[in-house]
């Protein structure tokens, strides 16, 4: 049987170090600030995280774009070419349409290398929540799982992979159309601090508000309490928008309750900061559903 590659997007907030460790292959995504074209590299090699937050800040404008067609193939062929098959584990389908350019991506590239195999994999997640789920691939695949077999355990466990996040800013969701230019402005203006979620459609869901940043960290552990499972020995994932203090201190939370394997913290990229803004503190974890 054909070895086959891990395939993501740097959507799944992985940093370059865990990208060599778990031997995986990273899309870059693209995103524009003031006008001017970046891809977003792992590396951050055209743009440094915390330098595009700042800029953020100050009231530059950014806007993301989804990989197209011609993208996946010239990125999809050379792994092909080598003998390989692959398996891609994509962003969320509810959120972007990368996916579904993954899936025309494959149907072309199967007509020229027919005894290949491609698996587009619809995570339904997104930032570390996806960066989470590549993670476990990895781990099942040097457990000894098969293309077939991942992917089957992927399925399986996708509606398991819990996402709860809160931002420090509304207005930056409210371009997004996730919640009302009224609501932002009273939400800044009193402090209040959104508790969201992604649903099983892969859709970011507001689910409650808090007033105060700590009240919101302490809601995300909450929420962590209510369906983590099983109770030990997870690795969670903790994603930042320029904001690590405030990460840390929920992953000291989080050990005080949990006995947790690992805490991996991760600042959130550029393709997803565009639309959750500067002091995003998201949290990931399986548990006995979303």
């Amino acid at each position: 049987m054909k070895d086959y590659v891990i395939i993501t997007e740097s959507t799944a907030d992985l940093s370059q170090d865990m990208v060599n460790d778990l031997g995986i292959k990273v899309m870059p995504m693209a995103f524009e600030l003031n006008g001017r074209s970046y891809f977003h590299y792992p590396d951050t090699r055209e743009m440094d995280i915390h330098e595009f937050y700042q800029r953020l800040k100050k009231g530059e404008k950014s806007v993301t774009s989804l990989i197209n067609t011609e993208a996946f193939i010239e990125f999809f062929e050379p792994v092909l070419e080598a003998g390989n098959d692959i398996l891609y584990i994509a962003f969320s389908s509810g959120l972007s349409g990368t996916y579904n350019s993954s899936l025309l991506a494959k149907e072309e590239l199967l007509e020229k290398y027919k005894d290949s195999k491609i698996i587009c994999i619809d995570s339904k997640a997104a930032s570390a929540g996806e960066g989470l789920l590549v993670y476990s691939a990895v781990k099942k695949k040097e457990e000894g799982l098969n293309l077939l077999e991942l992917s089957s355990w992927l399925d399986q466990n996708i509606l398991k992979l819990c996402h709860w996040f809160t931002v420090d800013d509304l207005n930056h969701l409210k371009r997004g159309g996730r919640v009302s230019a009224l609501s932002a402005g009273i939400g800044t203006a009193l402090n209040v601090k959104p508790i969201l979620h992604v649903d099983n459609e892969g859709h970011l869901i507001p689910m409650e508000k808090v007033r105060g940043r700590k009240k919101s960290l302490y809601a995300l552990l909450d929420h962590m309490i209510d369906t983590c499972s099983p109770v030990k020995d997870q690795v969670v994932f903790i994603g930042h928008g320029d904001t690590l203090e405030d990460a840390e201190f929920l992953a000291q939370l989080i050990r005080e309750k949990f006995e947790v394997k690992d805490i991996i913290i991760n600042p959130i990229g550029p393709v997803i900061g565009t639309h959750s803004g500067p002091g995003t503190i998201a949290l990931f974890f399986f548990g006995t559903e979303r």
